[in-house]
């Protein structure tokens, strides 16, 4: 039987709630869950509402941070939340200009 993520052609995915906890770009997952419900959030230049929406390897993530806007390239998915350096290696920070 055909694994229906990879059947889709989209390759794995993660929620984006957890990719923000496990990436250790939010406090915590209820923070990243709120964060996306409330709309306050882009994927690809999308307005997601949803924690639930897939990240993939590639996308960009547009988010409020206490220090202004972030925006951040996924570079992989991790598969726990792990020390920061790990984490760190996850995403790449794009800022205004690059």
């Amino acid at each position: 039987m055909a694994d229906p993520v990879a059947g889709a052609g989209h390759g794995p995915s993660l929620r984006i709630d957890k990719y923000l906890w496990f990436a250790r770009l939010s406090k915590s997952r209820s923070i990243a869950q709120k964060l996306a419900e409330d709309g306050h959030m882009r994927l690809n230049g999308r307005r997601i509402d949803r924690a639930h929406a897939p990240v993939r390897t590639g996308d960009l993530i547009t988010f409020p941070h206490p220090g202004g806007v972030r925006v951040v390239r996924v570079l992989a998915l991790p598969a726990r939340r792990g020390p920061a350096p790990e984490a760190q290696a996850c995403y790449e920070e794009l800022t205004v200009g690059d």
